[in-house]
Protein backbone atom coordinates (compact mmCIF):
# COMPACT_ATOMS: atom_id res chain seq x y z
CA UNK A 1 0.00 0.00 0.00
CA UNK A 2 2.92 2.71 0.85
CA UNK A 3 4.20 1.81 -2.79
CA UNK A 4 1.34 3.64 -4.10
CA UNK A 5 0.24 6.26 -1.16
CA UNK A 6 3.74 7.14 -0.62
CA UNK A 7 5.59 7.70 2.63
CA UNK A 8 3.59 10.49 4.31
CA UNK A 9 3.11 12.84 1.21
CA UNK A 10 -0.43 11.88 1.07
CA UNK A 11 -2.21 10.61 4.07
CA UNK A 12 -1.23 12.51 7.29
CA UNK A 13 -0.45 10.42 10.81
CA UNK A 14 -3.76 10.83 12.36
CA UNK A 15 -5.24 10.10 9.22
CA UNK A 16 -3.49 6.85 8.78
CA UNK A 17 -5.02 6.17 12.54
CA UNK A 18 -8.93 6.60 11.57
CA UNK A 19 -8.49 5.41 8.29
CA UNK A 20 -6.93 2.01 9.82
CA UNK A 21 -9.35 2.31 12.38
CA UNK A 22 -12.31 2.96 10.44
CA UNK A 23 -11.17 0.16 7.89
CA UNK A 24 -10.88 -2.64 10.47
CA UNK A 25 -14.12 -1.52 11.85
CA UNK A 26 -16.40 -1.49 8.36
CA UNK A 27 -14.54 -4.89 7.93
CA UNK A 28 -15.98 -7.16 10.80
CA UNK A 29 -19.47 -5.13 9.98
CA UNK A 30 -19.32 -6.49 6.29
CA UNK A 31 -18.13 -10.02 7.46
CA UNK A 32 -20.73 -10.17 9.98
CA UNK A 33 -23.35 -8.82 7.71
CA UNK A 34 -22.33 -10.59 4.92
CA UNK A 35 -20.23 -13.31 6.02
CA UNK A 36 -22.15 -14.56 8.97
CA UNK A 37 -25.51 -15.17 6.47
CA UNK A 38 -22.65 -17.48 4.14
CA UNK A 39 -22.57 -19.39 7.30
CA UNK A 40 -26.09 -20.14 7.66
CA UNK A 41 -26.91 -20.71 3.98
CA UNK A 42 -25.64 -24.14 3.37
CA UNK A 43 -27.75 -25.57 6.56
CA UNK A 44 -30.99 -23.72 5.54
CA UNK A 45 -30.69 -24.87 1.55
CA UNK A 46 -30.28 -28.32 2.95
CA UNK A 47 -32.84 -27.66 5.51
CA UNK A 48 -35.55 -25.85 3.95
CA UNK A 49 -34.84 -27.35 0.48
CA UNK A 50 -34.31 -24.59 -2.17
CA UNK A 51 -37.91 -24.23 -2.76
CA UNK A 52 -39.06 -22.56 0.75
CA UNK A 53 -35.79 -21.46 0.34
CA UNK A 54 -36.19 -19.35 -2.52
CA UNK A 55 -39.80 -17.95 -1.23
CA UNK A 56 -37.70 -16.66 1.86
CA UNK A 57 -34.82 -15.09 -0.80
CA UNK A 58 -37.95 -13.87 -3.01
CA UNK A 59 -39.87 -12.18 0.07
CA UNK A 60 -36.47 -10.25 1.17
CA UNK A 61 -35.97 -9.16 -2.34
CA UNK A 62 -39.18 -7.32 -2.64
CA UNK A 63 -38.55 -6.63 0.78
CA UNK A 64 -36.24 -4.36 -0.24
CA UNK A 65 -37.58 -1.68 -2.32
CA UNK A 66 -39.41 -0.59 1.34
CA UNK A 67 -35.72 -0.46 2.51
CA UNK A 68 -34.54 1.39 -0.22
CA UNK A 69 -37.18 3.86 0.70
CA UNK A 70 -36.70 4.20 4.37
CA UNK A 71 -32.61 4.95 3.93
CA UNK A 72 -33.19 7.43 1.11
CA UNK A 73 -29.50 7.54 0.87
CA UNK A 74 -28.63 9.02 4.01
CA UNK A 75 -25.68 6.41 4.58
CA UNK A 76 -24.14 8.07 2.35
CA UNK A 77 -25.19 11.90 2.39
CA UNK A 78 -25.49 12.00 5.84
CA UNK A 79 -22.58 10.69 6.14
CA UNK A 80 -21.11 13.13 3.81
CA UNK A 81 -22.51 16.05 5.51
CA UNK A 82 -21.70 14.59 9.24
CA UNK A 83 -18.19 14.33 8.36
CA UNK A 84 -17.53 18.35 7.14
CA UNK A 85 -19.87 19.68 10.10
CA UNK A 86 -18.45 16.97 12.86
CA UNK A 87 -16.74 20.06 15.16
CA UNK A 88 -20.60 21.85 14.82
CA UNK A 89 -22.44 20.55 17.28
CA UNK A 90 -25.41 22.30 16.77
CA UNK A 91 -25.60 21.34 12.81
CA UNK A 92 -25.07 17.89 14.22
CA UNK A 93 -27.55 17.78 16.17
CA UNK A 94 -29.61 19.50 13.26
CA UNK A 95 -28.69 16.66 10.89
CA UNK A 96 -28.85 13.75 13.72
CA UNK A 97 -32.74 14.64 14.14
CA UNK A 98 -33.85 15.22 10.86
CA UNK A 99 -32.82 12.03 9.33
CA UNK A 100 -33.82 10.46 12.60
CA UNK A 101 -37.39 11.93 12.02
CA UNK A 102 -37.16 11.37 8.02
CA UNK A 103 -37.04 7.42 8.69
CA UNK A 104 -39.26 7.11 10.92
CA UNK A 105 -42.05 8.82 8.99
CA UNK A 106 -40.50 6.75 6.19
CA UNK A 107 -41.51 3.48 7.93
CA UNK A 108 -45.19 4.33 8.40
CA UNK A 109 -45.23 5.05 4.73
CA UNK A 110 -43.38 2.27 3.83
CA UNK A 111 -45.56 -0.08 5.93
CA UNK A 112 -49.21 0.92 4.71
CA UNK A 113 -47.46 0.67 1.09
CA UNK A 114 -46.59 -2.74 2.02
CA UNK A 115 -50.16 -3.44 3.72
CA UNK A 116 -52.14 -2.24 0.73
CA UNK A 117 -49.90 -4.56 -2.16
CA UNK A 118 -49.88 -7.87 0.21
CA UNK A 119 -53.80 -7.02 0.40
CA UNK A 120 -54.62 -7.00 -3.39
CA UNK A 121 -52.64 -9.57 -4.69
CA UNK A 122 -52.94 -13.55 -4.15
CA UNK A 123 -49.21 -14.12 -4.39
CA UNK A 124 -48.74 -11.76 -1.33
CA UNK A 125 -51.80 -12.62 0.38
CA UNK A 126 -50.86 -16.51 0.23
CA UNK A 127 -47.49 -15.77 2.38
CA UNK A 128 -48.86 -12.52 4.40
CA UNK A 129 -46.93 -13.72 7.54
CA UNK A 130 -43.43 -13.99 5.73
CA UNK A 131 -43.68 -10.42 4.14
CA UNK A 132 -44.49 -9.07 7.72
CA UNK A 133 -41.80 -10.34 9.35
CA UNK A 134 -39.53 -9.85 6.70
CA UNK A 135 -40.57 -6.21 6.93
CA UNK A 136 -38.54 -6.17 10.77
CA UNK A 137 -35.64 -6.19 8.90
CA UNK A 138 -36.27 -2.61 7.45
CA UNK A 139 -37.32 -1.68 10.74
CA UNK A 140 -33.78 -2.62 12.23
CA UNK A 141 -31.89 -1.15 8.95
CA UNK A 142 -33.45 2.23 9.68
CA UNK A 143 -32.53 2.08 13.59
CA UNK A 144 -29.01 1.56 13.12
CA UNK A 145 -27.57 4.42 12.55
CA UNK A 146 -24.48 3.68 10.62
CA UNK A 147 -24.10 7.23 9.02
CA UNK A 148 -23.81 8.68 12.06
CA UNK A 149 -20.35 6.63 13.63
CA UNK A 150 -19.15 7.13 9.84
CA UNK A 151 -19.28 10.55 9.15
CA UNK A 152 -17.56 10.82 12.67
CA UNK A 153 -14.83 8.41 12.00
CA UNK A 154 -15.72 6.30 15.07
CA UNK A 155 -17.09 3.00 13.72
CA UNK A 156 -15.33 1.06 16.70
CA UNK A 157 -17.82 2.06 18.72
CA UNK A 158 -20.85 -0.19 16.42
CA UNK A 159 -18.69 -2.74 15.52
CA UNK A 160 -19.11 -4.89 19.09
CA UNK A 161 -22.88 -3.84 19.12
CA UNK A 162 -23.38 -5.31 15.48
CA UNK A 163 -21.48 -8.49 15.94
CA UNK A 164 -22.94 -9.38 19.16
CA UNK A 165 -26.86 -8.86 18.26
CA UNK A 166 -25.91 -10.76 14.85
CA UNK A 167 -24.01 -13.86 16.10
CA UNK A 168 -26.99 -14.36 18.92
CA UNK A 169 -29.52 -14.65 16.01
CA UNK A 170 -27.79 -16.22 13.96
CA UNK A 171 -26.93 -18.85 16.04
CA UNK A 172 -30.59 -19.40 16.98
CA UNK A 173 -31.48 -20.15 13.67
CA UNK A 174 -28.98 -23.39 13.63
CA UNK A 175 -31.60 -23.98 16.79
CA UNK A 176 -34.77 -23.06 15.90
CA UNK A 177 -34.85 -23.74 11.96
CA UNK A 178 -35.50 -27.98 11.53
CA UNK A 179 -37.46 -28.67 8.93
CA UNK A 180 -39.27 -26.81 5.71
CA UNK A 181 -41.81 -25.41 7.81
CA UNK A 182 -39.67 -23.39 10.05
CA UNK A 183 -39.32 -21.22 7.43
CA UNK A 184 -41.39 -18.61 8.88
CA UNK A 185 -39.00 -18.16 11.20
CA UNK A 186 -35.78 -17.42 9.15
CA UNK A 187 -36.94 -13.29 8.93
CA UNK A 188 -38.19 -13.47 12.38
CA UNK A 189 -35.24 -14.12 13.96
CA UNK A 190 -32.89 -11.70 11.31
CA UNK A 191 -35.46 -8.34 12.18
CA UNK A 192 -35.23 -8.91 15.82
CA UNK A 193 -31.50 -9.34 15.71
CA UNK A 194 -31.59 -6.33 13.14
CA UNK A 195 -33.85 -4.07 15.70
CA UNK A 196 -32.03 -5.00 18.54
CA UNK A 197 -28.36 -4.14 17.02
CA UNK A 198 -30.13 -0.57 15.92
CA UNK A 199 -31.27 -0.35 19.23
CA UNK A 200 -28.06 -0.53 21.11
CA UNK A 201 -26.21 1.56 18.52
CA UNK A 202 -28.82 4.63 19.17
CA UNK A 203 -28.43 3.81 23.06
CA UNK A 204 -24.04 4.19 22.20
CA UNK A 205 -25.03 7.75 20.40
CA UNK A 206 -26.62 9.30 23.55
CA UNK A 207 -24.68 7.79 26.20
CA UNK A 208 -21.12 8.06 24.24
CA UNK A 209 -21.35 11.03 22.34
CA UNK A 210 -24.06 12.67 24.48
CA UNK A 211 -25.79 13.34 21.36
CA UNK A 212 -28.75 15.59 21.69
CA UNK A 213 -32.28 16.15 20.11
CA UNK A 214 -33.19 19.21 19.03
CA UNK A 215 -36.94 18.84 16.44
CA UNK A 216 -37.32 22.41 16.75
CA UNK A 217 -33.96 22.78 14.35
CA UNK A 218 -35.50 20.70 11.70
CA UNK A 219 -34.54 21.13 8.10
CA UNK A 220 -36.75 17.85 6.56
CA UNK A 221 -36.87 19.63 3.51
CA UNK A 222 -33.13 20.93 3.13
CA UNK A 223 -31.79 17.15 3.88
CA UNK A 224 -34.55 15.47 1.38
CA UNK A 225 -33.39 17.63 -1.06
CA UNK A 226 -29.78 16.96 -0.08
CA UNK A 227 -30.09 13.24 -0.21
CA UNK A 228 -32.53 12.90 -3.30
CA UNK A 229 -30.01 12.27 -5.94
CA UNK A 230 -28.05 10.11 -3.62
CA UNK A 231 -30.93 8.10 -3.23
CA UNK A 232 -32.11 7.76 -6.61
CA UNK A 233 -28.63 6.45 -7.70
CA UNK A 234 -27.87 4.24 -4.19
CA UNK A 235 -32.32 2.65 -4.97
CA UNK A 236 -31.25 2.31 -9.09
CA UNK A 237 -28.31 0.15 -7.54
CA UNK A 238 -29.92 -2.03 -4.77
CA UNK A 239 -33.06 -2.22 -7.41
CA UNK A 240 -30.54 -4.17 -10.11
CA UNK A 241 -29.71 -5.94 -7.31
CA UNK A 242 -33.41 -7.21 -6.17
CA UNK A 243 -35.00 -7.21 -9.59
CA UNK A 244 -33.73 -10.55 -10.96
CA UNK A 245 -34.88 -12.44 -7.44
CA UNK A 246 -38.50 -11.01 -8.11
CA UNK A 247 -38.47 -11.56 -11.82
CA UNK A 248 -37.27 -15.25 -11.69
CA UNK A 249 -39.44 -15.77 -8.74
CA UNK A 250 -42.60 -14.04 -11.37
CA UNK A 251 -41.40 -15.90 -14.53
CA UNK A 252 -39.99 -18.77 -13.57
CA UNK A 253 -40.01 -20.58 -10.43
CA UNK A 254 -39.16 -20.31 -6.49
CA UNK A 255 -36.61 -22.85 -7.27
CA UNK A 256 -34.61 -20.84 -9.62
CA UNK A 257 -34.71 -18.16 -7.24
CA UNK A 258 -33.52 -20.43 -4.88
CA UNK A 259 -30.60 -21.52 -6.99
CA UNK A 260 -29.29 -17.82 -8.50
CA UNK A 261 -30.08 -16.05 -4.86
CA UNK A 262 -27.30 -18.73 -3.38
CA UNK A 263 -24.63 -17.80 -6.01
CA UNK A 264 -26.07 -14.05 -5.58
CA UNK A 265 -25.17 -14.31 -2.08
CA UNK A 266 -21.75 -15.08 -2.53
CA UNK A 267 -21.01 -12.99 -5.21
CA UNK A 268 -22.33 -10.15 -3.04
CA UNK A 269 -20.49 -10.85 0.05
CA UNK A 270 -17.39 -10.27 -1.71
CA UNK A 271 -18.69 -6.92 -3.32
CA UNK A 272 -19.41 -5.27 0.05
CA UNK A 273 -16.18 -6.37 1.46
CA UNK A 274 -14.31 -4.89 -1.58
CA UNK A 275 -16.59 -1.56 -0.73
CA UNK A 276 -15.32 -1.32 2.41
CA UNK A 277 -12.04 0.02 0.79
CA UNK A 278 -13.79 2.51 -1.08
CA UNK A 279 -16.54 3.25 2.20
CA UNK A 280 -13.40 3.89 4.51
CA UNK A 281 -11.84 6.61 2.58
CA UNK A 282 -15.10 8.71 1.80
CA UNK A 283 -15.67 10.48 4.53
CA UNK A 284 -11.70 11.74 4.91
CA UNK A 285 -12.03 12.47 1.09
CA UNK A 286 -14.76 14.26 1.22
CA UNK A 287 -12.84 16.20 3.54
CA UNK A 288 -9.80 16.00 1.89
CA UNK A 289 -11.83 17.54 -1.24
CA UNK A 290 -13.14 20.26 0.88
CA UNK A 291 -9.20 21.64 1.48
CA UNK A 292 -7.16 20.15 -1.35
CA UNK A 293 -8.69 19.44 -4.95
CA UNK A 294 -5.24 18.11 -5.86
CA UNK A 295 -4.35 15.69 -3.19
CA UNK A 296 -7.97 14.84 -3.56
CA UNK A 297 -7.80 13.48 -7.12
CA UNK A 298 -3.91 11.99 -6.33
CA UNK A 299 -5.33 9.93 -3.98
CA UNK A 300 -8.53 8.74 -5.94
CA UNK A 301 -6.50 7.85 -8.65
CA UNK A 302 -4.12 5.48 -6.94
CA UNK A 303 -7.18 3.84 -4.35
CA UNK A 304 -9.24 3.38 -7.30
CA UNK A 305 -5.70 1.08 -9.20
CA UNK A 306 -5.83 -0.54 -5.77
CA UNK A 307 -8.95 -2.00 -5.48
CA UNK A 308 -9.49 -2.70 -9.35
CA UNK A 309 -6.13 -5.01 -9.27
CA UNK A 310 -7.64 -6.85 -5.94
CA UNK A 311 -10.89 -7.48 -7.53
CA UNK A 312 -9.43 -9.11 -10.78
CA UNK A 313 -7.10 -11.23 -8.87
CA UNK A 314 -10.96 -12.64 -7.41
CA UNK A 315 -12.38 -12.78 -9.78
CA UNK A 316 -9.57 -15.41 -11.08
CA UNK A 317 -9.53 -16.90 -7.93
CA UNK A 318 -13.09 -17.74 -8.50
CA UNK A 319 -12.56 -18.69 -11.57
CA UNK A 320 -9.81 -21.44 -10.60
CA UNK A 321 -11.21 -22.70 -7.29
CA UNK A 322 -15.36 -22.63 -6.95
CA UNK A 323 -15.79 -25.93 -8.48
CA UNK A 324 -15.19 -28.24 -5.80
CA UNK A 325 -16.08 -25.67 -3.23
CA UNK A 326 -19.76 -25.28 -4.49
CA UNK A 327 -20.05 -29.01 -4.21
CA UNK A 328 -18.50 -29.29 -1.01
CA UNK A 329 -20.37 -25.74 0.70
CA UNK A 330 -24.20 -26.13 -1.13
CA UNK A 331 -23.88 -29.58 -2.25
CA UNK A 332 -23.85 -31.66 -5.88
CA UNK A 333 -27.31 -30.34 -7.13
CA UNK A 334 -25.94 -26.70 -7.15
CA UNK A 335 -22.48 -27.84 -8.86
CA UNK A 336 -25.07 -28.30 -12.06
CA UNK A 337 -25.71 -24.65 -11.70
CA UNK A 338 -22.53 -23.31 -10.93
CA UNK A 339 -22.80 -21.27 -14.45
CA UNK A 340 -24.53 -19.28 -12.72
CA UNK A 341 -21.30 -18.10 -10.30
CA UNK A 342 -19.33 -17.87 -13.04
CA UNK A 343 -21.08 -14.96 -15.07
CA UNK A 344 -22.02 -13.39 -11.92
CA UNK A 345 -18.53 -13.05 -9.98
CA UNK A 346 -17.84 -10.57 -13.20
CA UNK A 347 -19.89 -7.80 -11.95
CA UNK A 348 -17.15 -7.86 -8.89
CA UNK A 349 -14.63 -5.96 -11.10
CA UNK A 350 -17.72 -4.05 -12.57
CA UNK A 351 -18.85 -3.12 -9.12
CA UNK A 352 -15.48 -2.16 -7.60
CA UNK A 353 -15.11 0.23 -11.05
CA UNK A 354 -18.74 1.55 -10.39
CA UNK A 355 -18.02 2.51 -6.79
CA UNK A 356 -14.67 3.61 -7.54
CA UNK A 357 -15.93 6.13 -9.86
CA UNK A 358 -19.25 6.84 -8.56
CA UNK A 359 -18.88 6.87 -4.52
CA UNK A 360 -15.30 8.28 -4.09
CA UNK A 361 -15.68 10.05 -7.91
CA UNK A 362 -18.55 12.03 -8.72
CA UNK A 363 -20.19 12.08 -4.95
CA UNK A 364 -17.31 13.29 -3.39
CA UNK A 365 -17.13 16.02 -5.73
CA UNK A 366 -20.73 16.68 -5.26
CA UNK A 367 -21.99 15.94 -8.50
CA UNK A 368 -25.27 14.13 -7.22
CA UNK A 369 -27.17 14.90 -10.57
CA UNK A 370 -24.38 12.88 -12.91
CA UNK A 371 -24.39 9.94 -10.15
CA UNK A 372 -27.94 9.64 -10.45
CA UNK A 373 -28.26 9.74 -13.82
CA UNK A 374 -25.70 7.05 -14.55
CA UNK A 375 -27.56 4.40 -12.91
CA UNK A 376 -31.19 5.61 -13.14
CA UNK A 377 -31.47 5.31 -17.06
CA UNK A 378 -29.99 1.59 -17.18
CA UNK A 379 -31.79 0.34 -14.23
CA UNK A 380 -35.19 1.63 -16.11
CA UNK A 381 -33.94 -0.20 -19.57
CA UNK A 382 -33.20 -3.81 -17.60
CA UNK A 383 -36.62 -3.06 -15.57
CA UNK A 384 -38.37 -2.91 -18.45
CA UNK A 385 -36.73 -5.19 -20.56
CA UNK A 386 -36.67 -8.28 -17.64
CA UNK A 387 -39.51 -9.64 -18.52
CA UNK A 388 -38.94 -9.69 -22.62
CA UNK A 389 -35.40 -11.35 -21.53
CA UNK A 390 -37.12 -13.80 -19.23
CA UNK A 391 -39.74 -14.66 -21.46
CA UNK A 392 -38.52 -14.84 -24.91
CA UNK A 393 -34.64 -15.62 -24.03
CA UNK A 394 -32.81 -18.33 -21.67
CA UNK A 395 -31.89 -17.76 -18.51
CA UNK A 396 -27.87 -17.71 -19.16
CA UNK A 397 -28.89 -14.52 -21.41
CA UNK A 398 -30.71 -12.65 -18.76
CA UNK A 399 -27.76 -13.26 -16.11
CA UNK A 400 -25.76 -11.27 -19.27
CA UNK A 401 -27.99 -8.70 -19.21
CA UNK A 402 -26.96 -7.83 -15.64
CA UNK A 403 -23.14 -7.46 -16.53
CA UNK A 404 -24.12 -5.47 -19.57
CA UNK A 405 -25.88 -3.05 -17.60
CA UNK A 406 -23.00 -2.34 -15.04
CA UNK A 407 -20.84 -1.36 -18.73
CA UNK A 408 -23.51 0.85 -19.27
CA UNK A 409 -23.02 2.38 -15.96
CA UNK A 410 -18.96 2.37 -16.00
CA UNK A 411 -20.01 4.28 -19.73
CA UNK A 412 -21.67 7.15 -18.42
CA UNK A 413 -20.30 7.50 -15.48
CA UNK A 414 -16.32 7.87 -17.04
CA UNK A 415 -18.16 10.17 -19.91
CA UNK A 416 -19.11 12.81 -17.16
CA UNK A 417 -15.72 12.58 -15.07
CA UNK A 418 -14.28 13.53 -18.21
CA UNK A 419 -16.95 16.25 -18.99
CA UNK A 420 -16.09 17.77 -15.58
CA UNK A 421 -12.35 17.30 -15.65
CA UNK A 422 -11.79 18.50 -19.13
CA UNK A 423 -14.51 20.94 -19.72
CA UNK A 424 -16.83 19.72 -22.49
CA UNK A 425 -20.31 20.15 -22.61
CA UNK A 426 -22.92 17.58 -22.22
CA UNK A 427 -24.56 15.87 -25.16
Amino acid sequence: MSHYFGNGNIFKKKEHKVLIENFSSLSLLQIVNYVLPLIVLPYLIRVLGVEKFGLVMFAKAFIIFFNILVDYGFNLSATREISIHRDNKEKITEIFSSVIIIKLTLIIVSFILLSIIIFSFEKFLSDWKLYYLTFLWVIGQALFPIWYFQGMERMKYITFVNITSKVIFTLLIFIVIQNENDYIYVPLLNGFGSIIGGLLALWLIFKKFNQKTNFKVLKIKEHIKNGFFVFLSISSSTILSAIPAIFIGIFLNYNMVGYYSAFEKLVRAIKNLLYVINQTFFPMLSKVYKEDKTRYLNIWKKLSLITIIISVGIYSLIMTFSGYFIKLYLGDIFADYIFILYILAFSIILYTIINAIGLNGLLVIGKHKELSISQIIPTILFVLLSPILLIYFDFIFYLFAISVVDIIIIGIRLYFLKVIYYGKSYI
